[in-house]
């Protein structure tokens, strides 16, 4: 049976297209679904796409029996029960890579719109005010940045940056080598004490949710600029409304917010808005067409190597093996609770039928084991007993066989 793949939210057409030469049937929707209606619409799909505003919650997973993969057509997966996704057996793959550089130039690009006033003048062009003035007016060159979350996009904002002329720290809170002349901090305070422009790449966790509060936004020095293009929940907006008022921060740079319109048709609110020197974006960060074609391109790659050979490189939540497709011999591919005495029970099975294993392939996380098998089998019945014993298991969530053929 072909696979069926939906894939929501607008994902680029190319991934369709891929998907589609690799002999799967794809169905695509502009808009997402919520609750009981995604459940209808993505009923007896085997994979779905999804970018930011669909969620896939305990409750709709549960009622997806033949969802095999989820695929994140972005970076974040916060939109996703990753744990549940986890304990059920259900890999979630995202695109941490492909919109670094569409990022990166629009952090860039706000850090001088900031310095030179620029969302401001344009809009008191439009209105017809024309205010020449040099005042309040720099450039960045020599100036400090600080990036909080030296990750992907963090060190491409790095190399942009020096590029730039500007000095560059990062904090981050596990142990990153620097790009070029970086320099890394020891705390998040020193990062802010010290730099002129703090740009934030973090992503959605219980440490990050917040981590910009009064203390931190207190912290950083007067008359410096805030960028976030990170996670909206990471910034305290209201507090951040009252230092820009008091002008202790410069302006700022937002492109996510801790409640986001559900679609276009909806409006935006925010604390920060109508004030001075603040540049607002709906999301926007890796909103370019090379990005979107480049994530698409990424992630139905993965959903290809997953259903063609079990391989889980990239996986989010999921143990992770690296395979190629099968060739002469058929695979059975099982994912069991990570509990003692699995394998020698999966052998044990194997010796019985009289199989051979040609390959095997482990790989656990805390709660899942995930078993990659190659087998020299005499006909397709022996085939058809491992796989059907191997499911049998008390241990086995899920087991399939790729490349039948004997």
């Amino acid at each position: 049976m072909r696979k069926r793949i939906l894939l929501l939210e607008g994902i680029h057409p190319g991934a369709k297209t891929r998907l589609e030469a690799a002999g799967f049937s794809v169905e695509t929707e502009k808009g997402g679904f919520e609750g009981e209606k995604l459940i209808a619409r993505a009923n007896g799909f085997h994979a779905i796409g999804i970018r930011s505003k669909t969620k896939l919650t305990v409750e709709v997973l549960n009622k997806l029996p033949e969802l095999e993969v989820i695929g994140c057509f972005c970076i974040g997966t916060d939109q996703v029960a990753l744990d549940h996704a986890n304990e059920i057996g259900l890999p979630v793959f995202n695109a941490p890579y492909s919109n670094t550089r569409s990022v990166a130039e629009l952090m860039m690009s706000e850090m001088v719109a900031l310095s030179r006033q620029l969302a401001d003048r344009t809009m008191q062009m439009h209105k017809g005010v024309w205010r020449k003035s040099a005042v309040g007016s720099n450039e960045i060159r020599g100036k400090t940045v600080g990036i909080v979350g030296y990750g992907h996009i963090g060190t491409q904002v790095s190399v942009l940056a020096e590029a730039f002329g500007l000095h560059v720290l990062y904090y981050d809170i596990v142990k990153k080598l620097p790009m070029g002349n970086a320099r890394p901090c020891e705390s998040l305070h020193e990062l802010l004490g010290r730099s002129d422009f703090v740009t934030l790449h973090v992503p959605d966790t219980p440490l990050t949710r917040g981590m910009m509060g009064e203390a931190e936004l207190r912290a950083m020095k007067k008359g410096a600029y805030l960028l976030n293009a990170s996670r909206g929940k990471v910034v305290d907006i209201p507090k951040l409304a009252e230092l820009l008022k008091s002008h202790h921060i410069a302006g700022a740079a937002l492109d996510v917010f801790p409640a986001e319109p559900a679609s276009n048709d909806q409006p935006f609110v925010s604390e920060v808005q109508e004030l001075e020197n603040v540049i607002l974006t709906p999301h926007v960060g890796g909103s370019t067409e090379e990005a979107q074609e480049a994530i698409g391109q990424e992630v139905s790659e993965s959903f290809v190597r997953f259903f063609n050979s079990g391989a889980t490189t990239g996986v989010v939540n999921f143990p992770r093996l690296d395979v190629a497709d099968p060739r002469e011999f058929p695979r059975i591919v099982n994912i069991h609770k990570n509990v003692p005495g699995v394998l020698s029970a999966v052998n044990s099975i194997v010796s019985e039928v009289g199989a051979n294993i040609v390959a095997q392939n482990l790989a656990t996380d805390s709660r899942l084991g995930y078993l990659i098998m190659d087998l020299g089998v005499a006909d397709q019945a022996a085939l058809n007993a491992v796989a059907d014993k191997i499911g049998k298991l008390k241990t086995s969530i899920r087991t399939w066989v790729l490349n039948q053929s004997v």
